[in-house]
């Protein structure tokens, strides 16, 4: 324990797989679901890792097999996923005893990227308001939506627009229509919420904080500030125009729209499906074309310390300069007139390195364990899983209990994987007293 303490981020993976392991319990039981049955362990555990590692993505069709309960329990599930479940443990013990130990201290600084022993109770204040105030925001609007447009009674409005906040924001896709929200896919007042309220969740609180501290002076920023703002915008926006033309003419997809539902619905489903897992769009009926564009924004992901999944911005756009670096024959790396730090580097490519590696396998193993599946099918879906998107072309559906274990494993890495990989490769950093002579192998 003393060790595990000396370095908590190590804690982070334990902290998980206990919320996974309690909510696969709550989820078993009889009055989770509608037809009032114990629940097969593999759909708890399934469903119960898609929550936790906000990933949204589920194996059956959610608001016909779980009750209140259940989906109560899968809303509660993915705010302590989105939050960080040592993060979420701190809130409630401040709030019970307004007072945070040097344990709990670490403990949450491991968690949210933040470095040093300053005043934690002042930053897990600042991302409570920023996650309950913007879900709150997002909720209000949405649950009068419903009520003036849609005519769902107050409480029914409530509790459908609280639910698909608290998925949006923390970057999960789980939802109370069978069809996703492909409903609203040309309603701006449901589909702009909840894409720019995934797109604020998956920024990461260090970036969002700094970013808001010295809003007036973008120079200032950090590195990682930079990568991950800029990057983020940059991803979007592209994302969003190779879509729209993409699937212009798609009679299946936004076709049939007019041009401003084209824009809002292809908006709306870059903004979700990076992380979010929402279906704005039926994906199963997107153009091929598509699926590559929809599999490199998943695998990016979002910001570091955010509630999103994938290799990260940063880490993306930081392998981008070194490859420009190299290409231009630079000595040193260089973003925004600040010189990254070769560990820095290294500890990029080792995460992406073996983030493609886990996909890689992933789909392998996929392709084994289901008949009559096409490679992009179960790329898609493996990459969906490791990112924490959610989203499916319904093969995760048609997978046996063997290789829907295998995706409850990859959501549970992809939540946790990068950062705590990426942390112990920079605790597992030694100064050597004495170095190799140098040599040069012949490289392409």
């Amino acid at each position: 324990m003393r060790r595990l303490l000396r370095h908590p981020v190590r804690l982070v993976p334990f902290g998980f797989l206990a919320a996974i392991l309690l909510g696969t319990g709550l989820l078993m039981l009889p009055w989770a679901t509608s037809h009032h049955r114990y629940t097969p362990f593999v759909t708890a555990l399934f469903t119960a890792t898609s929550a936790v590692s906000v990933t949204g993505m589920a194996i059956n069709d959610t608001p016909s097999y779980w009750n209140d309960f259940g989906l109560a329990m899968i809303t509660v599930l993915t705010q302590l996923g989105g939050l960080g479940i040592l993060t979420g443990a701190a809130l409630v013990i401040l709030v019970v005893s307004r007072q945070l130990g040097l344990r709990n201290r670490l403990l949450v600084q491991a968690e949210t990227a933040e470095y040093g022993v300053g005043d934690v109770r002042w930053l897990l204040a600042r991302i409570a308001a920023t996650v309950f105030a913007t879900e709150a925001v997002m909720t209000a609007v949405i649950a009068i939506r419903l009520m003036l447009s849609y005519d769902y009674p107050p409480g029914r409005a409530l509790w459908y627009a609280t639910f698909h906040s608290v998925q949006a924001f923390n970057n999960a896709g789980f939802a109370l229509y069978s069809d996703g929200l492909v409903g609203f896919s040309r309603d701006p007042w449901v589909a702009l919420p909840l894409g720019l309220g995934a797109i604020i969740g998956g920024l990461g609180f260090p970036a969002q904080f700094e970013a808001l501290r010295e809003w007036r002076r973008p120079g200032h920023w950090s590195i990682a500030t930079k990568l991950t703002i800029w990057g983020s915008l940059t991803i979007i926006a592209l994302g969003f125009v190779a879509l729209l033309l993409i699937e212009w003419r798609n009679p299946h997809s936004i076709g049939t729209f007019g041009t401003p539902g084209k824009l809002l619905a292809s908006f709306a489903q870059i903004a979700l499906s990076r992380t979010g897992g929402f279906d704005v769009i039926h994906v199963a009926e997107l153009y091929d074309e598509s699926y590559p564009l929809l599999i490199v924004l998943m695998f990016i992901g979002g910001g570091s310390a955010s509630t999103a999944g994938g290799i990260k911005v940063s880490t993306f756009f930081l392998l981008a300069f070194v490859i420009w670096a190299e290409l231009r024959g630079e000595p040193d790396v260089t973003v925004g007139g600040r010189r990254v730090a070769t560990a820095s580097q290294r500890q990029a490519l080792t995460v992406a390195l073996l983030s493609v590696a886990v996909v890689v396998a992933g789909t392998i193993v996929v392709i084994i364990l289901t008949s009559n599946v096409r490679f992009y099918a179960a790329l898609f879906d493996v990459t969906s899983a490791f990112s924490t998107t959610g989203l499916t072309t319904g093969v995760a559906a048609r997978l046996h209990p063997p290789g829907q274990y295998l995706l409850a494993a990859l959501m549970y890495i992809g939540r946790i994987g990068p950062l705590t990989l990426g942390s112990a490769i920079a605790l597992n950093t030694r100064r050597r007293l004495y170095r190799y002579p140098e040599e040069q192998p012949i490289v392409g």
